[in-house]
């Protein structure tokens, strides 16, 4: 079985409303966040029906959690409606508290629509396969092909990170979503860092995501190219914001995400 199918196709814990997620290995490192988020939007979704589907996710990071050992979710059904249903889901590991978040889904209607966002010149087929924008130990990246191509310096940066999933997915529109949530975690509050000349992989900082949401527009496909384009808007009190688009190659935007993350200041170690 593909390991990121494995990853995120969370099992039936010890009552109806709680989840098992893999560990995503090795041991000893620190588990990497959208495993966290797609494992919570998978284990939401298993308690809702198949009609009804992921509008929007917001989920906080409490405590780091380790990568070598499985995570446990409690599903608390807060709302259940004629057309929507809500979540409220807490994973824990070894009884800790690591994230909470809340989920809301709902049946499709019909109405207005639009969304579209300008493509790049260059195609991610055009572009090396660069891989994410730092180490991802915990990322099954041999099943992933990840594209980088960043632009702009200063408040003017911008990121744009091409992937798409490698491995044999089936038809199913949730995977396709769940895997997005997945990828889209890759490095994503590093741009805020990018605006001052650093970066997570240079360690400079403390960084890592404290707060994450996104909404669903349009439908994903995980094995076509997608486009994460972002940037920080503002920073400060060591902590900076991340806004971005998700975006097909027919240039729908499919989900619009907005993270806050630590970049404070490494204290000086005493002399």
């Amino acid at each position: 079985m593909s390991r990121l199918l494995e990853l995120l196709d969370v099992a039936a814990g010890r009552s109806a409303d709680t989840f098992v997620g893999a560990p995503s290995g090795p041991e000893g490192k620190r588990a990497y966040g959208g495993q966290f988020a797609g494992q919570s939007l998978a284990a939401a979704a298993r308690t809702v029906d198949a009609d009804r589907l992921p509008t929007n996710m917001h989920l906080q990071f409490l405590r780091g959690g380790e990568a070598g050992d499985a995570v446990d979710y409690d599903v608390t059904a807060t709302y259940d409606g004629r057309t929507t249903a809500a979540r409220r889901v807490d994973s824990r590991q070894h009884g800790r508290l690591l994230t909470t978040a809340t989920v809301s889904f709902a049946a499709p209607m019909a109405g207005p629509e639009h969304g579209r966002h300008p493509l790049p010149s260059v195609a991610p087929d055009a572009l090396d396969r660069t891989g994410p924008p730092g180490p991802a130990p915990s990322v099954p990246l041999d099943e992933l092909d990840i594209r980088v191509a960043d632009d702009g310096t200063g408040e003017e940066f911008v990121r744009r990170l091409w992937w798409r999933a490698t491995a044999a997915l089936p038809d199913d529109p949730l995977l396709h979503t769940l895997i997005a949530v997945y990828v889209t975690d890759l490095y994503m509050i590093d741009p805020a860092l990018q605006v001052h000349g650093h970066s997570m992989r240079a360690r400079t900082h403390r960084s890592g995501t404290t707060d994450s949401s996104v909404w669903f527009h349009q439908p994903v496909r995980a094995d076509a190219w997608n486009l994460l384009e972002s940037s920080s808007p503002a920073a400060a009190r060591g902590r900076g914001v991340i806004t971005a688009s998700l975006v097909r190659t027919d240039g729908v935007v499919a989900a619009t995400l907005v993270q806050e993350g630590l970049i404070a200041e490494r204290e000086p170690r005493p002399s």
